[in-house]
């Protein structure tokens, strides 16, 4: 009696099947990338170039030591008051002559900035500050000048700087519409521009 041969299975199909299961896999798949804090760096100068002038009433010290405490212009601070206070110091208004400012609804005081075109915060980090107390203070800060740049959209055209900037960057708005909230964005940033200095971490 003959012996009967086991059928054979034809794999010349599998390969395609594979590729194509790869393929589906490579364009659904979502990758996850890492956000980092956006930031614009000062423009390349001379090493020679000496430094500006500024002011000492113009800076707003924020230290951030190993234990993640603040000291605010020599003071301890919680980072809940921290926006309220970069806001008072950038809106002070205490200046006269060519540096007053007509929009500045602060307390005018003489030891604070005198417009917010002058001021600047300088945010000193230490090297043993957790990650996330650092994430924190930078938003409270960024948060400050947004506050106030909202303000200042909503009383000169009626919507919030965010609103604009989030329309301006919405591909259905029109080319038209882009040149007009693209203005607006750059008169509000030079009204208010985010002076953010951060020095070398300290040990």
């Amino acid at each position: 009696m003959a012996r009967r041969e086991a059928p054979e299975v034809n794999a010349g199909s599998m390969a395609d099947i594979a590729f194509l299961l790869l393929i589906f896999f490579l364009v659904s798949t979502t990758i996850e990338t890492d956000s980092g804090i956006s930031r614009k760096l000062p423009p390349w100068q001379p090493e020679e170039q000496d430094p500006p002038v500024i002011k000492e009433r113009n800076i707003f010290q924020v230290l951030v030591n190993s234990n993640n405490q603040l000291l605010v212009e020599g003071e301890d601070m919680e980072i809940e008051e921290l926006r309220q206070a970069a806001v008072d110091f950038i809106d002070n208004g205490g200046g006269t002559g060519d540096e007053a400012c007509d929009f500045c609804q602060g307390e005018g005081s003489s030891s604070s900035s005198v417009n917010p075109r002058k001021a600047i915060i300088s945010l000193v980090n230490n090297r043993g500050t957790e990650y996330g107390t650092y994430i924190a203070v930078q938003n409270e800060l960024v948060a400050a000048y947004n506050q106030l740049r909202d303000r200042e959209a909503q009383r000169l055209f009626g919507t919030t700087f965010t609103e604009m900037e989030a329309k301006f960057n919405d591909s259905r708005t029109s080319e038209g519409a882009q040149e007009t909230l693209k203005e607006r964005i750059e008169l509000i940033k030079d009204m208010i521009p985010q002076k953010l200095s951060e020095a070398e971490p300290q040990s």
